[in-house]
């Protein structure tokens, strides 16, 4: 998910270089929402691992 923001920042920075407002400010906003989403699903599965923790198997 991140290499989806980092794709999405690379477009924006390089239509911003050509010019093109619009589809840098569009790509920049999609890198910025994948990025935070990335951010928040981390945290999310983080604090599952350390609720639950790893049980010894069951025999």
């Amino acid at each position: 998910m991140l290499g989806w923001a980092l794709t999405f920042l690379i477009v924006a920075l390089i239509a911003a270089v050509l010019g093109f407002g619009g589809v840098a400010g569009t790509a920049m906003g999609i890198a910025k929402l994948i990025f935070f989403v990335a951010i928040v699903l981390f945290a999310i599965s983080l604090i599952y691992g350390l609720v639950t923790g790893r049980r010894p198997p069951t025999v």
